[in-house]
């Protein structure tokens, strides 16, 4: 028999035909296509591999001039399905006129399912012909028992994913031409606009709001240190919203010496093993050690078609049983991980841990090969051991740590403490290179007992505002929002920031994304809110089931599109308004006060800066400032005269800042004290390319004096030279220091 594979991508279609041909297989170019052949089991195989989506949706071609009629019209507009690369559709047609059975071997998901079923079907098929390998990984193993046990095509998974890009593509288009129309941003710069992509925005509007609209409210902890360990203990009213109250619990406690033991109690306890991985969690975790989302997505591919992983995208939490982990940790011997590998084999029993989603698809995510750093390199390494590492955790032993908590009465006043001392490493022991808990050590205490006083402290604190998300922490959200997808939401993330809604690690909203968010909030009914989009999610995932079809939830979602778009076309003006009026703001900062032109934001072939439209006649220009989060304010410079920005840095408060960085007001509060080195120069703050603070001499180059900073925290000077090496003594909150790092008075504190 002669049989014809079609993969989804070229990784995939040399990996099948490796493991099936043992090496043996032969490529040849037939019509600018890759066909590779071999023999299995007496077959003739072929294997063209496809682009991902070769059949394009798109709106016939008299709907292309945006201007030629209302985009509410696209509404119900027909959709078209073009080939896009037409010389590999004509490779498969030939193909298969000389093929017995045609077998589908694209990703196992709704998008593959589709993108092999159009393909097909576009190519004339006889389906009775056409077969599907499902498996999880491309390994030995699982591929040749995917074509040892091929089954039909699922057609309601594909047309859960057809389903998908109908909507997605008539609801991209006509909130995109809305909006973009009514603001007059057309071409390159249009305002892209998404069923997903517009309540993602909200979330990060949202919290931004909360955030700028944030009051600080002050409160006091009185903290102690006990024992010849000094382990810190809270006192039980914390925190103390009153101030007279905390400093007369200060008063009575800050010169006694002694306190008494109250209770005492310590237990073994176990701590669990995280669960496996699956798509979002891995994507988290992998944000946490520098890799974005969308990057995470690309190596994970390539890990899974290279056979080191099991298919990225997934929401199963739980290893089927039919999954050998000793079979797994057998292939880790044979990689950096060997010793650890042997150590787990060597359990009497492996039982691993399990999360709260249990899917029958795929698998979490796990390794399939073993391999090295000098097979993968830089990011794909740091990912692969994450995954690796975050396997053997789930088939580690239980941790097992003593916990303690005691109490101590000081004065009639109770402070308590808790205590962790890690007595069984179990799980950690693979994963620690993850984990940042330390041990507090509190010593075995009787109660009745005295016990010594080592310090005392008031800290006066503030309360602060929500956390801003991070890439990690919005896919997290996105998922238990269910906005989007497994294999979507790192997409929606990258385009926000290519279409400069918002910017940051910590994505804070531009003028133009919050504007969009806010015009779409007050002119488009509930096309923001989560729950619309979730519950069209939920629609498609009941079409692969069969509780519901491709038609009548198209047909619901053209009715809620027509309702939306009907309301944003009659306040188009409106929405133009706005959004102009927040594109102005983005790059216009204020009027010059030499010649009364705009001064705006400017690009160069040496990086943005900020100058005065009235260029070459007025030259007046300023830098941008480094590393850093930039938003308009109506205010000026009192000084000066200047626009002032709203200036966001990591781990400290925004602040007002004059566009001049040598105007008084920024140098009052950036000066911290005399040079000692040089005696003439001001120690300022200052800031690197990529946003780290340090201090300097204003003397340089002739004075090179530099000194860190503490990465967090708002530093203000005090007016003080420091004693022993006349640096400047700094603030930061309440605690006072001198800048320098190597003084004597600072390795005094922390012995």
């Amino acid at each position: 028999m002669r049989k014809l594979i079609i993969t989804e991508k070229a990784n995939a279609a040399r990996r099948i035909s490796t493991i099936l041909s043992n090496g043996k297989s032969t490529s040849k170019t037939s019509g600018g296509v890759s066909v590779i052949s071999f023999v299995y089991k007496g077959d003739d195989y072929d294997v063209v591999s496809l682009r991902g989506h070769i059949i394009e949706l798109d709106y016939p071609e008299q709907y292309n001039d945006w201007g030629a009629g209302s985009p509410v019209d696209l509404v119900y507009a027909p959709q078209v399905k073009n080939v896009r690369v037409k010389s590999i559709l004509n490779t498969i047609k030939q193909l298969m006129k000389d093929a017995d059975e045609v077998i589908i071997a694209t990703d196992f998901d709704r998008e593959g399912e589709l993108i092999g079923m159009e393909t097909v079907t576009s190519a004339e098929a006889d389906m009775s012909k056409v077969k599907r390998a499902k498996f999880s990984a491309l390994t030995k193993g699982e591929v040749e028992a995917a074509f040892e046990n091929l089954v039909l095509p699922d057609e309601r998974l594909a047309a859960a994913a057809e389903a998908r890009q109908i909507i997605d593509l008539s609801w991209g288009a006509v909130l995109t031409r809305l909006i973009s129309l009514s603001s007059g941003q057309v071409g390159k710069n249009f305002m892209s606009v998404g069923r997903v992509q517009s309540p993602t925005l909200k979330l990060l509007v949202d919290r931004h709001e909360e955030i700028e609209k944030f009051v600080p409210k002050p409160y006091w902890n009185v903290n102690g240190k006990f024992g010849m360990l000094a382990f810190e203990g809270t006192h039980d009213s914390n925190p103390f919203w009153n101030k007279d109250e905390a400093e007369a619990v200060y008063q009575k406690c800050s010169n006694v010496k002694k306190g008494r033991v109250i209770s005492y109690e310590a237990t073994l306890k176990d701590e669990y093993k995280p669960a496996p991985f699956d798509t979002t969690q891995m994507q988290v975790e992998a944000n946490k050690i520098g890799i974005p989302p969308s990057v995470a997505m690309k190596l994970a591919e390539d890990l899974y078609t290279g056979g080191y992983i099991s298919y990225p995208r997934t929401e199963n939490t739980e290893y089927p049983k039919s999954l050998s982990l000793k079979v797994v940790l057998e292939k880790l011997k044979d990689s950096e991980f060997k010793k650890e590998a042997e150590e787990l084999l060597a359990q009497p029993s492996i039982v691993p841990s399990r999360g709260k989603r249990r899917t029958t698809d795929h698998p979490p995510i796990y390794p399939t090969a073993g391999a090295t750093q000098a097979k993968l390199k830089g990011d794909k390494w740091k990912l692969y051991e994450l995954i690796v590492r975050r396997f053997m955790a789930t088939v580690a032993p239980v941790a097992k740590a003593e916990v303690s908590d005691v109490k101590i009465d000081v004065e009639g006043e109770v402070f308590s403490a808790s205590g962790h001392i890690t007595k069984e490493e179990g799980w950690k022991k693979y994963y620690k290179k993850y984990l940042s808990v330390r041990d507090v050590h509190i010593p075995k205490l009787e109660p009745g007992k005295e016990i010594d006083i080592r310090a005392m402290t008031l800290i006066d604190e503030e309360t602060k505002p929500p956390y801003r998300y991070n890439q990690g922490s919005l896919i997290q959200e996105m998922d238990r929002l269910n906005l989007g997808t497994k294999s979507t939401r790192h997409d929606i993330i990258s385009k926000l920031f290519s279409r400069n809604y918002v910017q940051g690690n910590y994505m804070i909203p531009t003028a133009s994304g919050i504007a969009l968010t806010k015009s779409l909030e007050k002119h488009g009914g509930s096309i923001t809110e989560p729950e619309m989009t979730a519950k069209l999610e939920l629609d498609m995932m009941k079409i692969s089931n069969g509780e519901r079809t491709l038609e009548n939830v198209v047909s619901e979602s053209q009715e809620m599109l027509f309702e939306a778009a009907s309301k944003i076309s009659e306040n188009s003006a409106a929405i133009g308004d706005e959004i102009k009026s927040a594109l102005r703001s983005q790059q216009h900062l204020g009027t010059c006060p030499k010649c009364g032109n705009n001064i705006v934001i400017k690009k160069s072939r040496n990086g943005n800066f900020i100058g005065c439209d009235g260029y070459p006649e007025c030259t007046c220009a300023y830098p941008i400032p480094k590393g850093a989060m930039i938003q308009t304010v109506e205010e000026q410079c009192s000084i000066c005269g200047l626009p002032q920005l709203k200036i966001i840095r990591k781990g400290v408060s925004p602040q007002i800042c004059c566009i001049d960085p040598k105007c008084e007001s920024n140098t009052s509060r950036n000066n911290l004290g005399k040079c000692p080195t040089c005696e003439t120069g001001e120690i300022r703050i200052l800031y690197s390319k990529a946003g780290k603070r340090f201090a300097g001499c204003s003397g340089w180059p002739n004075c090179n004096q530099t000194y860190p900073l503490r990465p967090k925290g708002t530093v203000t000077a005090t007016g003080e030279s420091c004693p022993v090496c006349k640096a400047p003594i700094i603030a930061i909150g309440n605690y006072r220091e001198c800048i320098n790092p190597e003084c004597e008075s600072r390795k005094r504190k922390a012995d």
